[in-house]
C-alpha cells in the first residue's frame, strides 16, 4: 500500500519513517483494495498538554474510507495506537462485508419526514427535518454554526451507507440513495434499529 507522511512541528526520522510503513503500509494485509494511507504527525505546543504527538491516519481505496486519530507521549506510540485501531475498524469492515456476501443484512426503518421527527423529538412536527452534528457550542442567545463541512456524495444503498456511518463512528450519514437517486439520511435509533429518512419525489 501507498504511504504518504506529512509532519508540523515533528521531525520525521528515517527509522520513524521505517516503523510506519512496516505498521501502517502493511494494513493491506487485512483487506484487500486498500491502495493508499495519509499519515500526518502535529505536535501540541501547550506545555501542560502531556500526550503532545497528534496523528492522523486516513486509508482509502476500493471506495472505503479509514480514518484513526490519537494522541500520545511519542511518535512511535502514536503509530501503535493509529495501527490497533485501523486493524479494528478494518476487521468490523471486513465482518460487514462477508455478512453482506452471505445476505445477512441489517434491516431498515423507513418513515416519512414528520413521522421520525417526532420519533426523535416526541413532539409532533412538520415536513422539514434539520440534522445537526454534535460539534455545536451553546451560546446564551442561540446556538452558532461552528463547523462546517463540504464532501462529495456518492448515489450508494442504504447498506453501505450504514457501513460507512459506522466506520465513522457517526450517528447519521448522508448520502445519496441509489435506490431512488434521491438525498437520504440514515440515522441509529435508541431501540438499536437503523432510521432512513428519504426525500420525497
Amino acid at each position: 500500500m501507498d504511504v504518504s507522511i506529512s509532519a508540523r512541528h515533528v521531525n520525521v526520522t528515517p527509522r520513524l519513517e521505517e516503523v510506519i510503513r512496516e505498521k501502517i503500509g502493511t494494513l493491506d494485509r487485512f483487506l484487500d483494495g486498500l491502495q493508499h494511507a495519509e499519515v500526518h504527525f502535529d505536535e501540541a505546543r501547550n506545555p501542560r498538554i502531556e500526550d503532545k504527538e497528534f496523528l492522523e491516519v486516513v486509508v482509502e481505496g476500493h471506495g472505503h474510507h479509514l480514518r484513526a486519530k490519537v494522541n500520545a507521549r511519542d511518535p512511535y506510540s502514536a503509530v501503535d495506537q493509529a495501527t490497533l485501531k485501523l486493524e479494528r475498524q478494518i476487521r468490523k469492515l471486513r465482518t460487514r462485508l462477508q455478512k453482506r456476501h452471505h445476505g445477512d443484512g441489517r434491516s431498515i426503518r423507513t418513515f416519512d419526514t414528520a413521522a421520525i421527527m417526532q420519533d426523535l423529538s416526541g413532539q409532533p412536527a412538520g415536513g422539514i427535518a434539520t440534522i445537526v452534528e454534535e460539534d455545536v457550542v451553546e451560546d446564551d442567545v442561540l446556538p452558532q454554526v461552528v463547523k462546517s463541512k463540504r464532501f462529495y456524495l456518492a448515489p450508494m444503498t442504504p447498506d453501505d451507507a450504514i457501513l460507512k456511518m459506522d466506520l465513522l463512528g457517526h450517528g447519521f450519514f448522508f448520502f445519496i440513495n441509489k435506490d431512488t437517486n434521491r438525498s437520504a439520511v440514515i440515522y441509529k435509533r435508541d431501540d438499536g434499529d437503523i432510521g432512513l429518512i428519504d426525500e420525497a419525489g
